[in-house]
């Protein structure tokens, strides 16, 4: 019973200051006292549905004029999102979970957008330059994954660090996608909807919708109905 109360207590606590949540000034100084008596990680999502706006750490660091985020959307522990030259939008839309560490930008005419219901686990890059990145619903991004839109040029005769940047095309993930940890999917790369793409696994080429893909490249396996028989 004196447990039960005790947890009572926390959620009132912490609904109390999630009222008055928000990204500056009063907003963020409510955010921390919300924080103070939430355990730390995943049990610090529930935050996030106790406001419209939604949940940003205090420790989130935004420089990025042009970031929209949904309903209920969940920012963790130092997140960064930037915008460098040239950049468009960042979206992110409702009850999009994004946790500790991961940094998302945009730059040289290109936007990310991470669609509803989206999982990015731990320590996650999503590089959106010269092509976009465009992350359908519900994906599972498991942690240390990367997504790159561009490239270096490597022309022989001049440094690369002095080439410019070029790209193949925007990366797509389609809804219901699951990407293990560690995964590195590069530009003008198609993930289809449902697809399975292994642990450590880099992403050159397109992953058909509900296809197995493993290694590096990444290579199709099987299917998942062939999986389930």
């Amino acid at each position: 019973m004196e447990a039960r109360i005790k947890e009572r207590c926390i959620r009132l606590w912490m609904r109390l200051w999630m009222r008055f949540a928000g990204r500056k000034g009063f907003g963020r100084f409510a955010t921390r006292m919300a924080t103070w008596l939430a355990p730390p990680f995943y049990k610090r999502v529930r935050l996030a549905s106790m406001n419209p706006r939604g949940y940003i750490a205090p420790s989130v660091r935004i420089d990025h004029p042009k970031l929209r985020t949904g309903k209920n959307a969940y920012l963790a522990e130092n997140v960064q999102i930037i915008k460098i030259e040239g950049g468009e939008e960042l979206e992110i839309h409702g009850h999009v979970h994004v946790h500790d560490n991961c940094r998302l930008l945009t730059g040289y005419g290109a936007r990310a957008i991470i669609g509803e219901g989206t999982h990015i686990q731990l320590d996650c890059y999503l590089y959106a330059c010269k092509s976009d990145i465009l992350i359908g619903r519900a994906v599972e991004i498991a942690a240390r994954c990367a997504f790159y839109s561009y490239d270096h040029g490597f022309a022989p005769g001049e440094c690369i660090m002095h080439q410019p940047l070029k790209s193949k095309g925007p990366i797509v993930v389609g809804d219901g996608a699951w990407l293990g940890h560690g995964v590195t999917v590069l530009n003008g790369v198609e993930i289809g909807a449902g697809a399975v793409v292994g642990a450590g696994s880099v992403v050159i080429g397109d992953i058909p919708e509900n296809a197995i893909a493993v290694g590096v490249p990444a290579r199709v396996i099987r299917y998942r109905d062939d999986a389930a028989e």
